[in-house]
């Protein structure tokens, strides 16, 4: 896939849709709300705000400039934009790929049992099951291979056959459909749960600010909580955001594309939370009970509202495409990095992963039941765990701090070849304060995150 004739996008507004769409995933309508729950609601809304423009803004845009300066993937972007030091930032390019490899050999299992809930919820199978017995379902779910693997199948080869269907004709046309009707499914979900009797509560917790609430946990581990979900939102630091600047033209500023991607993905992660927390206290649940919230506490308050298989069901069907469309912007990276690599065309690169990706997310697929018995962390731990350790709390967040270095230093592409890409074309230019925000307080939070992550994972 050379240069000379890389595809575009037909649109700006199908741009910030796929963009948008690699953030909008799992870990804004599961894993916002939650910490959100665990951390006090309102303030920890706050805070999050606060670093998604202090941290999540600058690389985004080293994403975006990176991959619009060279028209490459993270595959191959260090040595056209820096041929000389091309040896020395390379293993970040492998790096980064292999991350969106590793981020979908579990990603694709957690989005099958989206698919898996969507369909079990609009068969009925919750119905009249306590909490307890929606925790059984699900158990009873991860305990059956053929579902598992099932449900990974059918995610991954549905996303590798639009990525091969092309840029335009494909990922750009699938995802603008579901984004859309994504926004419009969550705004219904939304209006219902602001609506239901004691939901005022709820929306109290979520909006109101309150010292108060974070006493649990403390002030401190909130605000790193705060700056990891904000950095974790919008898929930084493995080159998923940089495969759609390779795309862009130069007709308008990064700085107002940026923005407009954070902004979409963070209107979804709030709605998330609208959804969420009035639907909990309404029905006497609290919305601090974790992971568990999505698979097993929000099924049965499904079950004690009026209509509330329909509800389930338009509710699981947007955890479906949120999902997706994070799997279908990832798998845009591994097929175009391929491509680059090999000087495959599209399809062929498409068939090539396709096959590929089912054999690697096995064993996730298989960790819960066949498998279970191998615990590569310790513990009680999965294969799921072991991956997205490797992803979460190193390929990501090392990954990031080497794009704000990149940007800023002169031994990579250094901070006026940066700043000059981000201010092409129209728009509103970059503000002189991130200069400080991505060189100097970018790695040091990264930093914060990536060792904070390793100690709550190894208890250190």
């Amino acid at each position: 896939m050379s240069t000379d004739n890389r595809e575009t996008f037909g649109s700006r507004l199908g741009f910030i849709l796929l963009s948008a769409g690699c953030a909008i995933g799992i870990g804004n309508v599961w894993k916002f709300p939650w910490m959100v729950g665990q951390h006090g609601g309102g303030l920890f809304v706050l805070i999050y705000l606060i670093f998604l423009v202090l941290l999540g803004l600058p690389l985004l845009m080293a994403e975006f400039a990176t991959g619009r300066a060279a028209h490459r993937t993270i595959a191959r972007l260090h040595e056209t934009l820096t041929p000389t030091r091309a040896r020395l930032w390379s293993w970040h390019g492998w790096m980064g790929l292999g991350g969106c490899w590793l981020l979908m050999m579990f990603y694709t299992t957690v989005s099958g049992w989206m698919l898996l809930y969507f369909l079990k919820s609009a068969a009925g199978s919750f119905a009249g099951l306590d909490a307890a017995g929606v925790g059984a379902a699900f158990n009873a779910c991860l305990a059956d291979p053929l579902q598992q693997l099932g449900g990974m199948l059918v995610v991954s080869a549905a996303g590798f056959a639009v990525c091969a269907c092309g840029l335009q004709q494909g990922l750009e046309r699938a995802t603008k459909w579901m984004m859309l009707a994504l926004l419009m499914l969550m705004l219904v979900l939304a209006v219902n749960s602001a609506f239901l009797s004691g939901g005022e509560a709820g929306l109290a917790f979520y909006l109101k600010p309150s010292f108060a609430a974070i006493e649990k946990e403390g002030l401190l581990p909130t605000i790193v909580a705060a700056m990891n979900q904000a950095f974790f939102t919008l898929s930084l630091g493995i080159g998923s955001m940089a495969v759609f600047g390779s795309y862009l033209n130069r007709d308008r500023t990064l700085f107002g594309e940026a923005l407009n991607v954070a902004a979409l993905d963070t209107f979804v992660a709030l709605l998330a939370g609208l959804i969420i927390f009035p639907a909990c206290t309404a029905f006497g649940v609290q919305p601090d009970a974790g992971p568990s919230l999505i698979f097993v506490t929000l099924p049965n308050v499904f079950n004690a509202m009026p209509l509330g298989r329909l509800w389930g069901t338009g509710f699981f069907a947007f955890m479906t495409a949120a999902a997706f469309t994070t799997v279908l912007a990832v798998f845009e990276n591994l097929v175009a990095g391929l491509a680059e690599r090999t000087g495959w065309s599209r399809r062929k690169s498409a068939l090539a992963c396709g096959l590929a990706m089912p054999i690697l997310s096995a064993p996730c697929a298989l960790g819960f039941n066949l498998l279970q018995g191998l615990h590569p962390l310790g513990g009680t731990s999965t294969v799921l765990d072991l991956e997205d350790f490797l992803v979460s709390d190193l390929a990501l967040p090392i990954g990031a701090l080497m794009f704000a270095l990149y940007c800023t230093r002169r031994c990579g592409w250094g901070w006026d070849s940066f700043a000059a890409e981000v201010n092409a074309g129209r728009g509103p230019k970059m503000p002189s304060f991130f200069r400080p925000l991505l060189s100097l307080f970018a790695p040091a939070a990264i930093l914060i995150i990536l060792v904070a992550g390793l100690k709550s994972r190894f208890g250190l």
